[in-house]
């Protein structure tokens, strides 16, 4: 019987196996897909997705990294799992992209944090709403739990800073990143407070 795991330890059998027409690609994706599939755990504690829409970026990912080998546009300039990491990545943040955007508002029910980007201050109408529902120091302890770069984004944002100046002061790339940072730290205290 053969050892799979042992005859895929390496990338380059890994590759070589799933550019193969039999048996041994079909075990090569299988055993690809059960390697990585951590990455599903680790999306979504990091991208505060659901997690079927993680297992979908996950499983995405995967079959366009086959695809990818298979077609040789691979080109094997870094580890197979770094490769295979930047796809899920952007998957992940695409699909934020997605949800924070208006186009996906016409097609699902309107959640909190979208109808966030309708209203000019969405953080302090949130975490106004928040104080009302439940005591401060309850809201510091669902702050803490957002993380230290959620908390301190927050934080600025409910003092009045604006995107730009928290950009500059937290040291993000643009004002549009700390838009959608401050969403998906909105997201992470809504889950927190179970608000549907």
């Amino acid at each position: 019987m053969t050892d799979y795991a042992t005859l895929f330890s390496d990338d380059e059998e890994m590759i070589r196996s799933l550019k193969e027409n039999k048996m041994v690609k079909r075990k090569a994706e299988e055993h690809l897909f059960n390697k990585y599939a951590y990455f599903i755990r680790e999306g979504i504690s990091k991208y505060a997705l659901d997690e079927e829409e993680i297992f979908s970026a996950y499983s995405d990912t995967i079959l366009q990294a086959i695809e990818n080998i298979v077609n040789t546009r691979f080109e094997n300039r870094s580890a197979l799992k770094t490769y295979l990491y930047r796809i899920f990545n952007n998957k992940c943040v695409d699909l934020i992209r997605n949800k924070t955007t208006n186009k996906n508002s016409v097609h699902q029910a309107a959640p909190i944090f979208d109808m966030l980007t309708k209203i000019s201050d969405p953080a302090k109408t949130v975490i106004e709403q928040l104080i009302e529902k439940s005591d401060a120091e309850l809201l510091k302890t669902k702050l803490n739990e957002t993380g230290e770069n959620c908390k301190q984004l927050l934080g600025m944002f409910a003092e009045g800073l604006s995107d730009k100046e928290i950009a500059t002061f937290m040291k993000y790339k643009s004002a549009d990143v700390v838009k959608t940072s401050r969403l998906r730290c909105l997201d992470k205290l809504r889950q927190l407070y179970n608000i549907k």
